[in-house]
This record gives structure tokens, C-alpha cells and sequence, in this order.
């Protein structure tokens, strides 16, 4: 099926709240993401339903598809391999390459993707921890843990974000905070239940509960 960039677009911003905040996408949810107008989300609504890619119920939102999952899934795939291609071989930064491959992932080669993912021999993670789908849509997901609910004395090691804005990236950043890194928990403050983090046994950093909230750890096993 040949479709636009934007409803390209709409597909995904679907897909990711019906996996990360709902069941079902809200008008206003998908006006949020996308930064549109609930007019425009309307009429867009409307047209991916005649093209059967998306359900909607009144007052109970939009789903996907068999159809319109399985092209949201594929875009997704398409933009983390060129992440993992752009931070790899080109260089960028993690908080660098999302605009980037925001563009690259509407390129319709699916020889092309395919070559791209042996080329980077066949990656299960994108440059922000999260999970890249093989041809068949099936993603390897790990057991992560937000690091708020790590306990003192912990040490775990950062594997993902659950906010991959060039803000925050930039923000841990500028903290000495990147996937792979082993952390230990330290102290943890009653008052705004900010934590004390120990990076590779040294430095030591604070950061607040909302930020911990978004760092995915798994503990180490060392």
C-alpha cells in the first residue's frame, strides 16, 4: 500500500501510545504527539479507516489493524537501524540522530533495510535502549527496571530511556550518563526523593525522582 509521510506518521503515533500510555489512541493523545490539530486528526482518522489501517470507536479511540500495526512496526524498524547506522558508522550523538531518522525510515527499500540490518550485523537495540524489530516484527526485550525503584546500595548497570527528547539526552549528557554505564545507588532524599548516583565507582551526581523514572537499569550481575 502506498501511503504518505504523514500517514506514515499517524500509524506510529498510534502505535506508540496504544503501547506506552493506552489501549486505545486518543484524538487529543495523537494531537499531542504529532503536534497537530484535533480537526486534523479528525480527517486523518477518517481516511486510514476507509484504508482499513486503523479501528475506531466513538468515545473509545483509535487501534491499529492487523495491516496498520504491521506498517507501524516496520517504520519503527527502519528508524532504529538508521540510528544504530547514523551513531555507528557516521558518528552522531544519541540525542543527534532522532530528526535524522525520522527522514530515512519513509524510504520504501525494504532490500535496502534489509542490507542496512546485515550491514550493522543485525542489532536488537537502537543507540537509546529500545528494542529494534526483525524482519517478522518480533522485538527482543529485556527486564528493565526504572532506576526510582532501585534501593540504596544497588548497582545496576543504564541499558534504556523512556524519554528519548534531545533535551533529557542532552541533559545526561552533560551528567556522564550513557547506556552501558555501571551505576550504584547511594543515598536517597526523603524530601523530594532525589537520588545519589555513583557512576563507574567515582563520580558522584544527584538527579530528581523524575529523572530516575526515565533511566531503564537492569542489575548487575557482578
Amino acid at each position: 500500500m502506498n501511503l504518505s509521510e504523514t500517514e506514515e506518521n499517524y500509524l506510529k503515533a498510534v502505535f506508540h501510545i496504544c503501547q506506552t500510555e493506552a489501549k486505545t489512541a486518543s484524538t487529543n493523545a495523537i494531537s499531542a504527539r504529532l503536534q497537530t490539530t484535533a480537526a486534523s486528526v479528525s480527517d486523518m482518522i477518517k481516511k486510514l479507516a476507509d484504508k482499513d489501517l486503523i479501528a475506531y470507536e466513538k468515545y473509545k479511540g483509535v487501534s491499529l489493524t492487523k495491516e496498520g500495526k504491521q506498517i507501524a512496526i516496520r517504520l519503527i524498524r527502519k528508524h532504529r537501524l538508521w540510528e544504530v547506522f547514523l551513531v555507528e558508522k557516521l558518528g552522531f550523538k544519541w540525542d543527534e540522530v532522532h530528526d535524522v531518522a525520522e527522514q530515512l525510515e519513509h524510504i520504501k527499500s525494504p532490500e535496502l533495510i534489509k542490507k542496512l540490518d546485515l550491514f550493522l550485523d543485525f542489532p536488537k537495540f537502537d543507540p537509546h535502549g529500545d528494542p529494534i524489530p526483525d524482519e517478522e516484527g518480533k522485538m527482543h526485550n529485556l527486564a528493565l527496571q526504572k532506576l526510582s525503584l532501585c534501593l540504596e546500595g544497588n548497582v545496576v548497570v543504564l541499558m534504556g530511556v523512556a524519554d528519548s527528547s534531545v533535551d533529557f539526552l542532552q541533559y545526561l549528557n552533560q551528567l556522564g550518563l550513557h547506556l552501558g554505564l555501571e551505576i550504584r545507588i547511594g543515598k536517597k532524599f526523603p524530601f523530594d526523593q532525589s537520588q545519589e548516583l555513583v557512576l563507574d565507582g567515582n563520580k558522584q551526581v544527584v538527579v530528581s525522582q523524575q529523572v530516575a523514572s526515565f533511566l531503564l537499569v537492569k542489575q548487575n550481575p557482578a
